[in-house]
């Protein structure tokens, strides 16, 4: 069995045609390790839950690597756990989780998005930093942008709260700020065709190298820690298993957000 945490960056359909998995809603605190209970070959962590609802723990990942199971993150919040969490095993993929690693990018609001709930198909209600980033410098490298335009473009989206954060809005604000109304339209042509999803893109990476690596059935997973079972740790593992997940009252996603939030 292979469990995968996705919602906003990825939908359960897109994802199923890559990997043969049970695919469940944004991760929250406890969820990482009420699915390894059930003892799965694998964990991919794309989408999570926090600021109104808890956030995934640094431990229950280390658990579940500690028990044996394969452990990935990538897009959103999975790309900042594995970022952190890399010297203990955990396997990160794609170009944020990259730059996350690299401290290339360092704040939570570079994945963090709004998004509509469940019942809508976690539809995503603003755009990513890390996709303007993409985008932009692909609209550069294309000839749309001058770099001193893309920088511009790059600090006003930066600047804008994140549930704030759309083309029209870094557009319109641009526009105010001097870019030249040709170059800001050249702009407007080309995103319908060229506007670059990196968080969807690096969650099909993760679940590609997931199908590849796991094909080869490498076996239960070897880490080299040893996990510290203190009191607090048992009281919230008696605790978590005691909960259905379900009857969770959650928030948005991280990386992604119903009003805010999920990555």
């Amino acid at each position: 069995m292979i469990y995968v945490f996705a919602g906003p960056t990825l939908s359960a359909e897109e994802g199923r045609a890559e990997l043969d998995a049970e695919f469940l809603s944004p991760a929250a605190q406890g969820d990482v390790y009420r699915a390894a209970l059930s003892k799965p070959e694998a964990i991919g962590l794309i989408d999570g839950y926090f600021e109104r609802v808890p956030a995934v723990w640094h431990k229950e990942l280390l658990w579940a690597m500690a028990e044996g199971i394969h452990v990935y993150g990538s897009a959103s919040m999975g790309a900042l756990r594995a970022a952190e969490l890399a010297p203990f095993g955990m396997h990160g993929v794609g170009a944020i989780f990259e730059a996350f690693r690299h401290g290339d990018l360092e704040d939570d609001d570079e994945v963090t998005v709004v998004h509509a709930p469940e019942e809508a198909g976690f539809r995503t209600l603003s755009e990513a930093m890390v996709n303007i980033r993409a985008t932009l410098a692909g609209a550069e490298r294309a000839g749309v942008l001058r770099t001193e335009a893309r920088v511009t473009l790059e600090r006003i989206a930066k600047g804008l709260y994140y549930p704030e954060r759309s083309y029209p809005t870094v557009l319109s604000q641009a526009a105010r700020e001097g870019i030249p109304d040709a170059e800001l339209e050249r702009l407007r042509g080309w995103l319908p065709h060229g506007h670059v999803n990196q968080k969807r893109e690096d969650a099909l990476a993760m679940l590609r190298t997931m199908r590849e690596e796991l094909a080869s059935h490498p076996g239960p997973k070897q880490v080299t820690y040893s996990l510290a079972r203190t009191d607090a740790w048992e009281e919230a593992c008696r605790r978590v298993g005691a909960m259905e997940a379900s009857s969770q009252k959650r928030g948005p996603p991280i990386g992604e957000t119903a009003a805010p939030l999920a990555r």
